[in-house]
This record gives structure tokens, sequence and C-alpha cells, in this order.
């Protein structure tokens, strides 16, 4: 909100005699509030000669394509000679006799515009007739010339115009809407410096308003029906009659206006704006000749249009609050009044209205039309209900002082201020909080200050907020009115010790491991997202059973084909790869660890009753509706993964590769991982592999099909691993290492076996044959060739033995060897080959 310093000055001083303080002091003074600045600015600087004239004569001047006015202006003694000053201005509005800010030859105005005698549409023009634009007052270059209430020819103009003002521009949170307004900033300042508060709602005199024209309400203005649906709280209504429609609002009216970012429009209007800047409470002013017949505030009805102030014809929705009379629709409820019943040129009765209109509905109009004005900003935000009849006061008192006529003893009040909530609270609740002691005392003072009722009963207060405080409704929010008051900067910073117990669990540092393993292989880690496209398993080829498509969908999402929640991370790692492709980087080795979401049941949770604790059963089935989330790890890898260089050529990145990163996952896992053949979309049917865990399936690896990558624009022989790290099970107790001091023996064993069996398990024949001795075994050759015969393979293995307590003999390793090439044998007809 932007504001003058000089008018909440004046509003602190009337009960604070002299009290002033630098531009610096209030912009701290508002943050020790909670208020953030945008920034302040003093009204720029003008040099020279800046004086009052009076206008003694007008000559028009014709022949132009725009009206022009040749002015005789009387400047006392300013101009070194006390004859007239010949100036040439446009403007109308202004005529001979009124008090008008000349700067004279010699003057410079902000944006270093300097004034000079010269002869322009045929006649000498020796200086210029100010505009409060030209003055920096505001920046609408159609605010118009400034007019005088007081001043004498060649007085110094600088002190009636108020130029050494600053403005200020306050960032109001949407919570705090009672702040947009004078009285709510000035309530706030007179916390931060401690200073006591008079508030203007309560005594209109504080803010200069003399409401002693005012009658006592008798009767009613208008009949209104207040529909219920509208949710509207209270409606008011005034009447003013017989006001000068030639009157224009005093320079001082315009001037906190201007200041404030409002363009002068008329008298009546005025009012209303500056009513509403300085108690907070929006209005609206009726022409009372237009308003035919009685008001009903009701919901628009489908198809009904408005053309609004701004003159843009607007179809209404049905959501839409609209005030109408017997004529039709007259005004948008709480974001703008509509042009068949605004002040005219030639008004002469006023009716005001105030009303109380829904924060929410108001917030839905002003952005279904994309129409926000000063208005609906506080609507939004939550209005005080209890002032309708004083704005009402206030703007007829207002109107009558600046254009005459009297006040009608009529005035419609519909509705009424309903009391808030009370709440109750310990004393010692702040303290509690904060970890700093406050007294009792300056508890109950903040607040009061606030403007709360405070009751004490022992240690517990009773706390009614105030109207204008809609958002105080729970012990949480005195608590920060209290902390915010005293000060956030004395609450202590102190991070709280951690929870007594063993650290990470160990999901926790699994996951880590996990991690670290991967990154410390060479693998570089991404974030997955967590939505994939829409039609990410249509391009995979997947079966409409396939458990994958067991997917959430999103309601709102961000992305309209990106709608539903991963259950893999492979589709969001592959467009990741794509995009590193694209870029020119072709050799990749990237892994991702995240959860993925599958659907349960329907996917829609029960609506519980929230008016009591759920059962264990409304809880069970609440928890059963969620999506399973577990934790996959995934790894990607294409190009090259050891490069070629003077050292000569690289190798690829390979399925064996793929599937060495889940071994990697399962030695940091600290469990044992079994490797099968499988067919699992997207892999390749004969580069595939099922990863196992006590015979239960927790992932794949291996190369890509190539249909797949050929869909999404991949590199040939790309290869993946994606693996399900919450089916990993626990060991609590992991051994420890047994290590041997004596050295190992090393043997090689090649079997031939049929071309369908898998090394894998011929691996695990060797292992159970060789006995205790055997170390480790690794497969690290397959050969085939016509001499070992059709659909045959020979697969050569490195065994390692070695015994804990003694130097093996090569008898022994032969022994261990041979029993595992029988073991071979008999269980896969395997023969050794020389």
């Amino acid at each position: 909100m932007l504001i003058s310093q000089h008018w909440v000055t004046r509003l602190l001083a009337h009960t604070n005699p002299g009290w002033s303080v630098s531009s610096e002091e209030l912009d701290a003074g508002y943050v020790r509030v909670g208020f953030e600045t945008e920034g302040y600015a003093p009204i720029p600087e003008t040099t020279g000669s800046l004086v009052v004239g009076r206008v003694e004569k007008i000559v028009e001047l014709e022949g132009f394509k725009k009206p022009i006015r040749h002015c005789h202006v009387n400047v006392g003694q300013a101009n070194g000679s006390g004859e007239l000053q010949s100036i040439v201005c446009g403007a109308r509005n202004f005529q001979e006799g009124d008090l008008v800010v000349v700067s004279l030859p010699g003057a410079v105005l902000p944006g270093n515009f300097a004034i000079a005698e010269r002869k322009t549409y045929g006649q000498i023009s020796a200086g210029m007739i100010c505009s409060a634009a030209e003055l920096g007052l505001s920046d609408k270059q159609n605010s118009g010339i400034i007019v005088l209430d007081e001043g004498e020819p060649g007085q110094d103009a600088r002190e009636i115009l108020d130029l050494a003002d600053t403005v200020f521009d306050v960032n109001i949170t949407p919570d705090r809407g009672y702040a947009l307004s004078a009285r709510g900033l000035t309530r706030e300042l007179a916390s931060a410096f401690q200073l006591d508060f008079a508030d203007p709602a309560e005594d209109l005199a504080v803010a200069g308003i003399d409401t002693s024209s005012v009658p006592a309400p008798e009767g009613e203005v208008l009949s209104v029906d207040l529909q219920e649906d509208t949710k509207a709280r209270r409606f008011g209504l005034r009447k003013v009659v017989g006001i000068d429609p030639k009157k224009e609002s005093p320079f001082w009216l315009q001037r906190e206006l201007l200041l404030c970012g409002q363009r002068p429009v008329n008298a009546a209007t005025d009012v209303t704006n500056y009513v509403m800047f300085l108690l907070g409470q929006p209005m609206h002013a009726f022409d009372a000749s237009l308003v035919q017949g009685n008001l009903v505030v009701r919901r628009a009805e489908k198809g009904e249009k408005l053309t609004t102030l701004d003159h843009v014809d607007r179809e209404l929705h049905e959501e839409d609050v609209v005030i109408a009379d017997d004529s039709g629709i007259q005004s948008l409820a709480g974001v703008m009044g509509g042009s068949s019943s605004e002040i005219q040129d030639d008004t002469t009765d006023v009716i005001f209205e105030a009303a109380n209109w829904d924060p929410i509905t108001t917030a839905r109009t002003s952005r279904r039309h994309k129409l926000s004005s000063e208005a609906s900003r506080r609507f939004e935000r939550g209005v005080d209900p209890a002032i309708i009849e004083i704005a009402l006061d206030a703007a007829c008192a207002l109107l009558t002082h600046i254009a005459g006529g009297s006040v009608s003893p009529e005035r419609t009040l519909v509705g009424k201020a309903e009391a808030p909530a009370e709440i109750r609270m310990s004393i010692r609740r702040p303290s509690q909080v904060a970890g700093v002691d406050y007294s009792p005392e300056t508890v109950i003072a903040r607040l009061q200050e606030v403007g709360c009722v405070v009751a004490r009963e022992g240690d517990e207060l009773s706390v009614l907020p105030p109207t204008w405080r809609p958002d105080l409704d729970q012990q949480a929010d005195l608590v920060e009115e209290v902390l915010r008051l005293e000060g956030l900067e004395s609450v202590p910073s102190i991070v709280p010790p951690a929870a007594v117990g063993r650290g990470l669990s160990p999901a926790q540092r699994r996951r880590r491991a996990i991690a670290h393993a991967l990154a410390y292989s060479g693998y570089g880690e991404i974030l997955p997202t967590p939505f994939i496209r829409n039609d990410a398993f249509d391009v995979w080829g997947l079966d409409s059973e396939d458990p994958r498509r067991a997917t959430v969908k999103v309601q709102n999402p961000l992305d309209s084909d990106y709608a539903v929640l991963a259950t893999t991370l492979l589709p969001s790692m592959l467009e990741a790869l794509g995009r590193n492709v694209a870029r020119g980087r072709t050799d990749v080795a990237m892994f991702g660890l995240q959860q993925v979401a599958f659907r349960r049941g329907d996917g829609t949770s029960p609506m519980l009753d929230v008016r009591s604790r759920p059962s264990e059963q409304d809880v069970e089935q609440l928890l059963a509706s969620l999506p399973y989330q577990p934790l996959h790890v995934a790894t990607v890898g294409a190009g090259e993964q050891q490069y070629s260089g003077p050292w000569g050529k690289g190798r690829a990145y390979s399925f064996s590769d793929a599937i060495e990163s889940a071994r990697i996952v399962a030695r940091a896992g600290g469990v044992e991982l079994e490797v099968r053949n499988a067919e699992m979309l997207p892999w390749h049917p004969g580069r595939c592999a099922a990863l196992l865990v006590d015979d239960q399936v927790v992932g794949y690896a291996g190369e890509l099909h190539p249909q797949v990558l050929e869909r999404l624009n991949l590199p040939a022989r790309t290869c993946a691993m994606e693996l399900d790290v919450t089916a990993l099970p626990f060991d609590a107790v992991l051994p420890a290492p047994v290590l041997s001091s004596f050295p190992a023996l090393h043997q090689d064993l090649a079997l031939v076996v049929d071309e369908s069996t898998p090394a894998e398990e011929v691996r695990a024949s060797i292992v159970a044959g060789a006995g205790e001795l055997l170390e480790q075994v690794e497969l690290f050759d397959v050969y085939r060739s016509e001499s070992l015969g059709a659909e045959k393979k020979s697969l050569a293995f490195s065994l390692s033995f070695r015994a804990a307590d003694r130097t093996l003999t090569d008898e022994e390793c032969n022994e261990a060897r041979l029993a595992a090439a029988e073991r071979a044998k008999q269980d896969h007809g395997a023969q050794m080959r020389a």
C-alpha cells in the first residue's frame, strides 16, 4: 500500500503531540511490527520559484487544433515587478479567481524540466501553471492543474503543497487486510514506537472529520433485500442531497489520494476513496436520481451483463454477487460499480453504499473477470464489519463540507457484526513457544494493543479478538502477535537437540550407502521426476495388465502431458539420457534413487467425518487407499564405459555393466543377489536378467529393446537396471569377514554345456561342489566353435581357494576343482574342456 509519511505522522501526533521520526526510522518501525516495505522515496525536489498565483484573466485562443488559454496570473512580487504574469496553458479545470501553483522562469521541476520564458501559440509564456504530475505528486499525467484552497499570490507554494513528504510502499501480507488503511498502519506504528493510539474509527475527529452535520439515523433510505446465498454480512446506505456538482475536492484530499496512487475524479467519488484509505472500508457512490426503486443484493443470473465503471461490458457468472434495482444491475459487489448509476457532472443527490462482502466470493469474482480494484484487494483479505455506519457518516460529513448540501436522516443498515469467538490461552503460552520469559503484564498489554479484550482468570486468559482481525482465531495467532510486537529478533535461535536414538534408521543408512556406492563407481546422480508421460508405457508396448500400468492420475497436473505418477524410474531416466545425447554428451552413466507410486484399489480416499477422531478401521481404510510407494534405484548407461585414447580403444557400456550396477547395489545393501535370464519390456528379450534375492524378483537389468530405443531416439545398445530397494531384506547382524594370513591358490575350470544353460546356474553348481575351500568364482570367458558341437558353449571360470588355518596344497585344490566339475556334470551335463 502507498501512503505518505506526513499522513500517518499527523494521525499519530493527535495523541502524541510533537511526535516525528525520520524516514529511515519510520521504515525500521514498519519492519519491527512485521511489515516489509518495498521502498520509500521523497517527493521529487523542485528548485527555483514555485509560488501561489491567482488567475485574474483567461483569454481563449482560437485557430489551433486543441483548446489553448492565455492566462494572466497575479504572482505578487515573486516576479520582481508585481505585474500580471503571462502564461499559456491548455488545461481546462480552473477558472478566473482560482488559486494555482506557478513555476516561474528559472525553476527546475522534477525530471530536470527547466522553466524558461518562451513564445508559443503567438503569445509570450513566462512560466507554467503546474499539475500534480509535473510536481511529482502523481505519476498519472491526466491529474489536472492543482487548484488550491488557501494561499496568497507570490507565497512560496512548497509549504502549502507539503512537498517535503515521503511516500512509503508497504507490503501488506494477505492475512492482515486491516493494514490496507491509515487506521491499520498507524495502530501498528503506535506499537512499534510505543505511542498512545487513538482509533479514527472510534473518533473521526482524530482524522479531522467533523460529523456534527450528520443527523441521527431515522428511517430507511431504500429497502434492501440482502439474500442469504450471497454470504454478505452487512449492507448500509446513507444519502446526501443538494450538493454543488461543480465543486471539486480540496487539494489536501486530492493530495492524499494522489500519494496513495489514486486519481481524483469528483467530490463524491473522492470522498469514498479517501474513507477507504483512511478506515479500510471500501465504498461506492450512486447518483440517487439514477437508482430506481429498492435494492436487492443477489447472485447474478446466467447471461446477465454489466458495464462497469471502466466502460467494459462484462458477462456475469452465476457465482457473482450484484446490487440491482428495479431497472437492473447497478454494481458488481465488492469489485466495481456500474456505469448506469455513476456520479455525473450534474449529480446533486448522492447515495453512499458500504457493505461487508464475503472474501472468497469477491476473490473469485475479481479473478474471473480479471478485474482487480482497490476495493476487491481489501474485501479479499477481510474488512472490519463493524465500521459500516462509521464510514457512511464520515463520507457524508466530508461531502457536505466540500460540496454543500445536507445529510438525510434516513439510513439503511442490514445485517449485524457478529462478535468474534472467544479464545482461551495460558498466560505462559507465548513464553513456552518462544523460549523467552514474557511477563503476564506484557502478554496482556500486547494483546490489548492489537485491539483484543482480555480478561485474566488465574493463569488463563480469555481473549476476545477485535472485529477487524478475522485472522485471530486460535492460540497460535495470539502467540504470534505477542512475539511480533515484542520483537522476533529477541527470540533466540537455538537448534533443538536431536532426539535420543541411534541416528539414521537402517533404511536411511542403506539408501545412503547405495547412493555412495554407485557414485564411487562412476555413476552420476540425477533426480528423476515423480511424473511420467501419459503414453510412456504405450511407447514401450506394455500389456494392459502389466503391474506398472497401475498409475495414480493427477487431477490438476502442472503439465497435461505428464499427468501420472511414475511406477518406474526408467521413463524419467531415459528422458534425461536423451537430453544429454541431444547436447552432444554420448558417453553417459547415471543413476537415480527415488520413490515410485503404485495405485491401490480405485485410488479414491474416503471422506472422513472431521467432527470426531477417526476409528482404527477408518484409518486402515484411509491408509489402504493411499498409493504404495517403494524406493527404487535405477541406472542407465550408453556410449563408452572405458574411454578410447592414446592407450587404445575403449570399451562400450554393456548389459554386463548394468548387471554389475545391480550387484553394487546389493553389496551396499548387505544382500546376496542372484541373476537369471528373463524377458521383461523394455529390455531386450535375449539380454535381460532378472535380479533375485531369496528367490524373489526385485528388479531387472540388461540391454534395452532396439524398438524401444528407436522410438525414444536413444543410442543403440543402451543398457539399464532398475531394482526395488524396499524389497531388499534387512540383516540386522552382519557377519564380520574372516581374514586369512595364508595365500590363495588359483585354478581355472572350463566346462562345455548346452547353449541354453545359464552361466549363473553353472556357477552355483561349482560353488556347491567345490566346498568350503572355494573363496571366489568368476566367469571370465564364453567360447563357441564348431569343434564344441552344435548348440554348445564353453564357460571358463576362475576359482580361488584359501584355507583359514593352513597353506593349501595343489592336491587339495585339484580335488575341490574336480568335485566342482562333477557337480556341474550332475546338474547340467557339463563336460570338462581340456
